[in-house]
């Protein structure tokens, strides 16, 4: 039962504002209708427009010293200072002992890294984590000390920087001597628990653990049984040259045959593993091959299918929980400008807003001018009616349009001569017939360095490519003059292709005419020699090829292509969580590796171990100069897991560090193996279905629907939202999703956070009631 004096209350007091009391009760300026009361609503409106612009919780402290830390903190500035503090302590892993500040990996070439000095990479790491000591106690604030005390992630936050901290005084105190820096494998959380997506990613693969868990166990058992029919076909009494070659080779204990038949999964070592016993008898190729068939075809597929099985759905999941939080947000904006415009009145007949107080909160929302210019706009075009639930969500789909600005004016010419040209080298033709000679440029480039592959720097003779590059500079520099006539330079600079072919023109005229100052005119056997590095004229040469940019700007009039392209941008956007939880698992993965493997490659001779290539077998990790490949730093280490994840005889890896390190080192690179390539690489797979057939089944209903200009935001968000059964403006809620800050009474209905409006008159309109009795679980996801 909720307690009617929360209601009353108003947010500033104890009973709604966790002690944020900033008047006494009963005073002048604590009365409904006072200046002060209207300059909070309008500010508490502002936060709410915001956190429904960022799709934030609403679920935080709103007295007037919270919000105004509550802005400050979701300032521009203080998240740049944020993100850059978490890239800077992540990069501080190639500059720490041991460094990666040397120009070869290679174990052969390599000379001594810099080591730096005890304290200072240590100080600047302190600093990082004063940094986060201080996000972590904003936070904490923020949301209160019961949903702190309920958010894990807070929690983990918390004990992350506890045992940062402690390791960092062990650190100091033995002189940075220490093999093991446990904090370095704790880093990746801080990138984790900042971003909302990632923490998504990582609940989507946990729901999917159980399934992947039950196929994996199918795959170990496959692996099993086949290598123990693999060691008895290949051993007994009698066997020929070719059975003992395999089992010597690949089947020699369990441990190699597991190992062969493991990366043969991945196809890595086929045919090489099948080659001896099929030399031998082609009958024992059926073995490899219904292994193969089980495994690779099968099972592996049958993986990829339950990961986007688990994984269907959940961008449109993460759009709808995020649709849920503006709607939350927008709503509860409303119902606070609502009972100002209801205080205003003595006997108030409608419920809404008034559009000059939407206007005075919108003064005050930290937005980009462009999207608050449209939103005025469209509230002006409302008149003086009060607005409705529903037109004041509406005014929300405005943030989400692309703005398009108006070209600047073009200039205008008094001679008809000159307007004629005006139009002729504006019109699109122009545009292809630029295109047209870049390609012509591509082809020239391409077929003189076909022709000079052979030849000897000293005997080209570069007259002819020379003459031409001249020309289509010079063309460039024109098409460039008969835009700017066309268009004037504000509209020629309005557009970003325009932009970029203008840098690109320049930048070839610049090294045009020093090779001309330096190298005199083309002429037969003119060999512009090369100083350094490369040439001016080779210089000149490459970024000339960079015109094939400009083939780029066709893709918009091209449909098909059009949504291929949307979709690979769309995509790249989509990866920043996938990108970050690779990230997330590199880190880790490559600090274990330094931990476990540095020092275990040396270069031959010197008294190691190592045979020199003439004397290594061939195939092997020596034979084929495998020697950057190793663990000694962290940028070496991030190569070597990319090498092994895309599994392009990665059983090298395997046969060498078993070699060096022993055999309990298979363990660390198939567990990499695990999570890189077959979680992380399906889950990309599954990113690129969903997002792809999202965008054609969109695009195929867009072009269904006949001319309404609010079709593309309704197939892109309310029917989306209406999949789960939900009514989006004025209606109950069959379900909420489990991180919007919303929790569910018995009945049904939602109830909200209960410190989330200034009510100083009852709520009205069609939306739910406000409960102020203590919800269940009020997850904040924002934090």
């Amino acid at each position: 039962m909720a307690d009617p004096r929360a209601e009353s209350e108003p947010l500033l007091s104890r009973a709604r504002g966790d002690g944020g009391r900033d008047c006494p009760a009963g005073s002048a300026s604590c009365r409904p209708g006072a200046a002060s009361w209207r300059d909070l609503c309008f500010d508490q409106a502002a936060v709410f427009i915001e956190d429904a612009i960022q799709y934030r919780s609403i679920n935080h402290r709103m007295d007037v010293r919270s919000m105004w830390l509550y802005r400050l903190y979701y300032s521009n500035a203080c998240q740049w200072i944020l993100s850059f503090t978490i890239f800077l302590i992540l990069f501080l892993a190639f500059i720490e002992s041991p460094s990666s500040l040397t120009s070869t990996a290679d174990v052969r070439y390599r000379s001594a890294p810099w080591d730096p000095p005890c304290g200072l990479t240590e100080g600047v790491e302190v600093l990082c984590l004063l940094v986060f000591v201080a996000d972590v106690s904003v936070k904490s604030y923020l949301v209160g000390w019961a949903q702190f005390r309920t958010n894990p992630w807070l929690l983990a936050y918390l004990v992350v920087l506890v045992v940062s901290l402690t390791d960092w005084i062990v650190s100091l105190s033995l002189l940075c001597q220490e093999r093991l820096r446990v904090r370095r494998l704790l880093r990746p959380f801080f990138l984790m628990q900042n971003s909302s997506m990632m923490k998504k990613t990582l609940k989507c693969i946990r729901s999917s653990l159980p399934e992947m868990a039950s196929v994996l166990l199918l795959l170990a058992l496959h692996l099993c049984v086949f290598t123990m029919s693999g060691m008895l076909l290949f051993t007994g009494e009698k066997q020929g040259d070719g059975q003992d070659r395999e089992r010597l080779i690949y089947f020699r204990n369990l441990p190699e045959a597991l190992t062969s038949l493991l990366v043969l999964l991945t196809t890595a070592n086929n045919p090489d593993v099948m080659i001896p016993a099929y030399s031998k008898n082609r009958a024992y190729a059926i073995f490899f091959i219904v292994f193969t068939l089980i495994g690779s075809l099968f099972l592996m597929n049958l993986l990829t299918a339950i990961i986007y099985n688990q994984f269907r759905g959940y961008l449109m999941k993460s759009f709808q929980t995020s649709l849920f939080r503006r709607r939350l947000g927008a709503r509860a904006a409303y119902e606070v400008l609502s009972s100002v415009t209801a205080e205003g009145e003595a006997h108030p007949r409608e419920v809404g807003v008034r559009p000059r107080d939407f206007l005075q909160v919108l003064q005050r929302v930290q937005l980009d001018g462009s999207h608050t210019q449209a939103v005025m706009e469209k509230v002006r075009s409302y008149g003086g009616d009060l607005l409705s639930a529903g037109e004041f969500q509406k005014l929300f789909n405005e943030f989400d349009k692309r703005v398009i600005k108006e070209p600047p004016p073009r200039p205008e010419y008094p001679s008809p001569f000159l307007r004629r040209a005006q139009i002729a080298f504006s019109h699109r033709y122009f545009d292809y017939l630029g295109n047209f000679i870049a390609l012509g440029n591509l082809v020239s480039i391409s077929v003189f360095l076909v022709i000079d592959a052979d030849v000897l720097p000293e005997d080209r003779d570069d007259f002819v490519l020379g003459i031409l590059n001249c020309a289509f500079i010079l063309y460039y520099v024109l098409e460039l003059l008969l835009k700017v006539f066309a268009l004037g330079l504000p509209g020629y600079l309005a557009h970003s292709s325009n932009v970029f072919d203008g840098l690109l023109t320049a930048v070839l005229l610049v090294l045009e005419i020093s090779t001309l100052a330096v190298y005199r005119f083309p002429h037969p056997g003119w060999k512009p020699e090369t100083l350094g590095l490369l040439s001016l004229w080779d210089m000149a040469r490459l970024v000339n090829s960079l015109i094939v940019v400009r083939f780029l700007r066709i893709i918009p009039s091209l449909k098909l292509m059009a949504v291929v392209a949307s979709t690979i941008l769309d995509l790249i956007r989509n990866m920043r969580a996938f990108g970050g939880i690779l990230v997330v698992v590199y880190y880790v993965f490559a600090i274990l590796g330094i931990s476990l493997f540095r020092g275990v490659i040396v270069a031959p001779g010197n008294g190691s171990l190592s045979p020199d290539n003439s004397s290594a077998p061939c195939g092997s990790f020596e034979q084929l100069e495998y020697w950057p490949n190793n663990f000694d730093d962290f940028a070496a280490a991030l190569i070597t897991l990319w090498n092994v994840m895309v599994v392009n005889n990665w059983q090298v890896f395997l046969d060498a560090y078993r070699r060096y390190s022993g055999p309990w080192s298979k363990i660390y690179f198939v567990l990499w193996w695990l999570v890189s390539s077959v979680v992380w690489v399906n889950l990309f797979l599954a990113l690129i279905l969903e997002n792809f057939l999202h965008k054609w089944d969109r695009r195929s209903h867009l072009q269904s629907l006949a001319g309404d200009p609010d079709s593309t935001y309704q197939t892109s968000a309310e029917l989306l939202f209406s999949l789960q059964g939900m009514l989006l403006v004025g209606g109950p809620y069959l379900r909420a999703p489990q991180d919007s800050g919303v929790t569910q009474t018995a009945a049904g209905t939602p109830s909200l956070p209960a410190p989330a409006l200034c009510p100083a008159a009852p709520l009205r309109g069609h939306w739910p009631a406000w409960r102020a009795t203590p919800p269940r679980r009020l997850p904040t996801p924002g934090f």
